[in-house]
């Protein structure tokens, strides 16, 4: 009996981080992949808007330098990371301290260590000067947190899975830390990390976030978070990536598009967000997610910002702020010569007049008058992050069935190196459910479709 003839043996539904990264290590083996993407554009979520000479991301997650998945994924030897300074900045009953810096003698584990003091705030500031000790707790308290980060930091990734699941506030008290810590410091830390202000997020997902933290620096990529998915784009073989065709229905040996009809395969990967892959295959669960808002201002006054290159935390919770960071400072790309982009990430549902909010609390955070900073966006993502409470499988499946997989952060962690992993997953059990050392065979070419840029 004659074989039918295929278009492409793998086609790849989706074209975030993911999709392109799975892409990536099917081509590599051989396997002729066609990647549709909805979209005019690759990335997904990780998309970054220009203003004037600005580089604004839309969700601006933070990554880590501890990361597997950014030294493991083909396609990304050329993305440069920018670190963020050491440990972070937080504030705290009206003075800001320096935490979660390496110990003394060279440890590279970020255990926290007792505070050294920063410049003291501009004259007339509503801050006073930095204060030199830790934020809260006495030394037994920092002791123990120490301890703590240092302990995450060496623990195997499969040890922590194995322990008992709980909620992370739960988890973090049971194990000894002092309430006024985990408020103070592992609270803010893990929010921003988690972007889960009530810290509902599963244990075994904290403890992964505080390993990461732990074992590396926080930083963000050269030039946007767009960077990260138009590398891994133009790593691919010419004609592998179209944009603009939307896939209507899926099976294990086709997919239909409203653009060009049924495109004949394989095997067929769903790489999109969670709720777009429900749409294609009802059942398919949808989690919950945390909504992110990122409020991007500009001034000409950089003089005024002394935080450097740190990424600055609320501790009180005095206002709708969780994060933020002078970015300019941290990857000068981002913002024209002479002017500071400073981004804020709101976590949450956020206030009314969310920018003049932000203002007032920047206005304390960073102990400096914001009237004059003009604003250049104010991005809101109402399902920008899937939700990982417990009980949170870690390792979902990627193989529905022979022909049919799924990978995306809602598969694995909801991070950048959880989508990253979850691809890699999903092209191990491609190659290995269609037994491919390299092309199974000559394709048919695909009908004329609009390629990524």
């Amino acid at each position: 009996m004659l074989e039918p003839a295929y278009q492409a043996d793998v086609v790849v539904v989706g074209a975030g981080i993911a999709g392109l990264s799975a892409a990536h290590r099917l081509t590599s083996a051989g396997v002729t992949t066609a990647v549709l993407e909805a979209a005019p554009y690759v990335g997904g979520r990780m998309s970054t808007e220009k203003v004037d000479g600005f580089r604004l991301d839309r969700i601006g997650q933070l990554l880590s330098t501890s990361y597997p998945e950014l030294r493991l994924t083909p396609g990304l030897d050329a993305l440069v990371l920018r670190s963020f300074a050491p440990g972070v900045l937080l504030h705290h009953d009206g003075r800001r301290h320096r935490a979660g810096t390496p110990a003394p003698g060279g440890s590279a584990r970020g255990a926290l260590h007792a505070v050294r003091a920063l410049a003291s705030a501009p004259r007339g500031s509503a801050v006073s000067p930095v204060r030199t000790g830790p934020p809260v707790g006495g030394a037994v308290d920092q002791a123990r947190l120490r301890a703590l980060l240092s302990r995450t930091a060496g623990t195997p990734v499969e040890r922590m899975l194995a322990r008992p699941e709980l909620p992370a506030t739960q988890a973090l008290a049971a194990r000894g830390v002092p309430a006024r810590t985990i408020d103070a410091f592992l609270r803010p830390l893990l929010a921003a990390l988690l972007c889960d202000p009530e810290l509902a997020t599963s244990s075994r997902c904290a403890d992964l976030a505080l390993r990461a933290f732990a074992s590396g620096r926080l930083c963000v990529p050269e030039g946007g978070a767009e960077v990260l998915p138009e590398l891994l784009a133009r790593a691919l073989p010419p004609g592998t990536v179209h944009t603009g065709v939307r896939a209507t229905s899926v099976s294990t040996t086709s997919v239909t598009t409203t653009e060009h009809g049924e495109i004949r395969c394989r095997a067929v990967l769903l790489a999109t967000d969670a709720r777009a892959a429900a749409g294609l295959l009802p059942g398919l669960r949808v989690p919950d997610f945390h909504p992110v808002t990122v409020v991007h201002h500009t001034t000409d006054e950089p003089a005024d910002l002394s935080t450097g290159a740190s990424l600055l935390l609320d501790a009180d919770r005095g206002g709708p702020v969780a994060h933020t960071a002078v970015v300019s400072n941290v990857d000068p790309s981002r913002a024209p010569a002479g002017r500071a982009l400073v981004s804020s990430t709101v976590l949450g549902t956020p206030p009314d007049e969310v920018d003049t909010a932000v203002r007032m609390h920047l206005a304390r955070l960073y102990g400096t008058s914001t009237h004059r900073w003009e604003t250049l966006a104010v991005h809101h993502t109402a399902e920008a992050v899937p939700a990982m409470r417990p009980p949170h499988d870690l390792r979902r499946p990627v193989r529905l069935l022979a022909g049919l997989y799924v990978c995306g952060d809602h598969r694995d962690t909801s991070t950048v190196q959880g989508a990253l992993h979850s691809a890699h997953r999903a092209a191990s059990a491609i190659l290995a459910d269609l037994g491919a050392a390299g092309s199974l065979h000559r394709a048919d070419p695909l009908p004329a479709m609009r390629r990524a840029a």
